[in-house]
């Protein structure tokens, strides 16, 4: 497993996505995480859910387990945008955390089928939580996804639609989050991605990651111009498309 700790609110401590073989961050170079109570959040997105949703946020095994801006910001751009037009759709969210985005939209877009909340084995029980908390076990299933790794059989393949936010943390994880969105994205697939800009490897992900996608920065959320003066970027994420399929397109 991946594991990193480090010392300022503005660099994420959490338990990024593991590879087969692994990283670790020494107890030296770093210092231990404290422990926090758990605590649990009600939020509307500014309205934009009729009932709120419930939130535990729990840190002891993670940060992914916190509240975080980039997730704040996806999560109210599609039930502003795509409320309504998801409803056939198979949606699997990555780096889930506690299950934040993936819970909003089950909550309040119309969907027919569930949405998989994915992330590493540490935060399964968090996510389980808050799919009870808010009694959501018809449109919501929490599943394990390490990036990197095969996709587990019960994780849709190529869904249709694949929610990321604040999943870019750690640079030794980078190619592994690459090479999942290359396994799950399909010729009709997109990607929502949402990130908060912290320091200068992210910007050497976004470069890759352009290398390796077709990426197109999201317009068309009102609040974009404020997200972006606090550093925080949505992006739409689908496969490279072929030199053949460009022709046959033309």
């Amino acid at each position: 497993m991946i594991e990193i700790q480090l010392a300022t609110p503005v660099d994420i401590e959490l338990s990024p996505p593991s590879s087969p073989d692994g990283f670790n961050v020494s107890e030296g170079l770093a210092p231990r995480r404290e422990n926090y109570a758990a605590v649990t959040t009600d939020t509307s997105f500014d309205g934009l859910l009729k009932e709120p949703l419930r939130f535990k946020e729990d840190i002891k095994d993670g940060c992914g387990g916190k509240l975080w801006p980039a997730g704040m910001a996806l999560a109210k751009y599609l039930l502003c945008r795509h409320a309504t037009d998801l409803s056939d759709k198979t949606i699997v969210e990555l780096g889930a955390g506690g299950g934040l985005v993936g819970l909003a939209m089950a909550r309040g877009c119309h969907l027919e089928n569930p949405i998989y909340i994915t992330d590493q084995e540490p935060m399964l029980s968090l996510m389980n939580d808050n799919i009870k908390l808010n009694n959501l076990g018809p449109k919501a299933t929490a599943a394990i996804l390490n990036w990197g790794e095969p996709i587990p059989s019960q994780i849709p393949s190529k869904p249709d639609i694949i929610i990321a936010a604040d999943c870019v943390y750690f640079e030794p994880a980078f190619p592994l989050l690459i090479a999942t969105l290359q396994e799950l994205l399909g010729p009709n697939s997109v990607c929502y991605f949402c990130y908060k800009r912290r320091r200068r490897a992210d910007q050497r992900f976004m470069k890759a990651a352009k290398k390796a996608f077709d990426m197109e920065e999201i317009r068309d959320d009102p609040a974009a111009a404020e997200y972006n003066r606090e550093n925080i970027f949505m992006y739409t994420i689908r496969a490279k498309r072929t030199k053949t399929a460009t022709k046959s397109a033309i």
